[in-house]
């Protein structure tokens, strides 16, 4: 089995795959900077004991960190609690994508990730978008990653306004009702503006990066804020929670394969 984890800005996620490339599970941890090799061990255990897995029998790691204070906390975790040192993702490792010069050793290891395994699922040319702490949107034509553009996230945008002018308050995202366009008070005006907002700004992206491409675009979606945002676009966009992780995934599988002897 194979176990891979994405440490992301505000979320850790792991996921354990089987044999036959099957994700068993997908759990998110608050990412924590403050914790030690041991604690994010002692994290990861628990994950396996809430889903009844056996880190036994655990016989590969991949391991994704956007948060460098943490790829060598996370990389000493997983080497005690599995016994094998994790493949991270970083230069050297196989992509199969070919990354545009500037941006090659720039490129976050979650959005490599995730573009291998949208290469791998969905037809050419894509947009992919990641909604995390930041926005992210990337233009891959075949298995070229063009480049792409980073904005504020929703919550980072949010805590932003109400951090900067005093007569706006913090609010919540959480609702399970649509939100109207038009606010009747300062938080349902606020909740609307960073909803349709950010849709607004997805949308607009998009149809800039497809007259780029020249051509019509798939576009996949990813990350945890996805779900609020993108029921408010007007494009179509495939949600696919777990891309990350089949990206991680693949890569393992693309680095582990043993030469064949001639």
């Amino acid at each position: 089995m194979v176990l891979a984890v994405d440490v992301g800005n505000s979320t850790t996620t792991v996921g354990l795959f089987n044999g036959e490339g099957k994700l068993l599970f997908r759990a998110t941890l608050e990412t924590s900077r403050n914790k030690t090799r041991d604690q994010c061990a002692i994290d990861l255990l628990g994950v396996f004991g809430l889903y009844g897995a056996d880190v036994k029998a655990v016989d590969g790691t991949i391991l994704s960190s956007v948060v460098p204070p943490l790829t060598a906390v996370f990389t000493d975790a997983l080497t005690r609690l599995t016994g094998k040192t994790p493949m991270v993702v970083g230069p050297g490792i196989k992509t199969g994508l070919n990354i545009k010069a500037e941006i090659h050793n720039q490129l976050g290891s979650d959005i490599v990730a995730s573009a291998v395994a949208a290469i791998a699922a969905y037809p050419s040319p894509i947009v992919m978008v990641d909604l995390g702490t930041a926005t992210s949107a990337s233009l891959i034509v075949g298995s070229v990653y063009e480049g792409c553009v980073i904005m504020p996230g929703l919550t980072l945008a949010l805590e932003a306004m109400w951090d900067r002018a005093d007569a706006l308050p913090p609010i919540s995202l959480e609702t399970t009702a649509p939100v109207e366009l038009l606010g009747r008070t300062t938080e349902e005006a606020m909740r609307s503006g960073a909803l349709y907002g950010h849709a607004a700004m997805l949308d607009g992206v998009i149809d800039r990066m497809e007259a780029a491409a020249g051509s019509p675009v798939t576009v996949v979606a990813t990350g945890g804020s996805a779900p609020r945002i993108l029921r408010y676009c007007k494009r179509t966009v495939h949600y696919d929670a777990d891309l990350v992780m089949r990206g991680l995934y693949l890569l393992h599988q693309k680095n582990s394969r043993k030469p064949r002897r001639a």
